[in-house]
């Protein structure tokens, strides 16, 4: 019971920092330590795969059962999108910066979403539809996640 407790309240606190960490950027800009013209490790470049991630943050909460929390900045070219899969540890969190985000999980409705608006998908939720809903412009987004290390970070749906 105790631990069931500690964990729900380390949860709904590191929700709200996260939340209050995202406002921030959005109505005050990105703090110098995590401004996206500061040099940080990047993913593949847009041209080769029309998606683009760039790992803004990430620190490992050893009080936290070793969580380790990453804030991903990803671009999509027009039209871009992933296949079907599923995050098994991760509890993900989204906030769309520019542009348009066509989400899906699970059974829910697909989502169009716009700047200023987020989505969060439960770890091992089907992440069925993640794409650009727009064939001209580009979409930006933060992901927030707070995962279990000891998992897989991204599963394929099979087919």
């Amino acid at each position: 019971m105790n631990k069931t407790l500690v964990s729900h309240a380390v949860f709904g606190g590191l929700t709200a920092a996260i939340a209050s960490s995202v406002t921030y950027v959005a109505l005050a800009g990105w703090p110098q330590v995590l401004s996206p013209t500061t040099a940080h490790a990047q993913g593949a470049p847009a041209a080769a795969t029309g998606v683009k991630q760039i790992d803004l943050f990430k620190t490992t909460m050893n009080d936290v059962m070793g969580r380790v929390v990453t804030i991903r900045r990803t671009e999509r070219d027009p039209g871009n999108g992933s296949d079907s899969h599923r995050h098994p540890g991760s509890h993900t969190f989204g906030y769309v910066l520019e542009g348009t985000y066509e989400v899906k999980v699970d059974d829910g409705p697909l989502q169009r979403l716009g700047p200023g608006e987020t989505f969060y998908e439960p770890p091992n939720a089907l992440h069925a539809v993640s794409r650009n809903g727009s064939n001209t412009q580009p979409v930006k987004y933060l992901v927030i996640q707070v995962s279990d290390p000891t998992k897989p970070a991204t599963v394929p749906e099979k087919k």
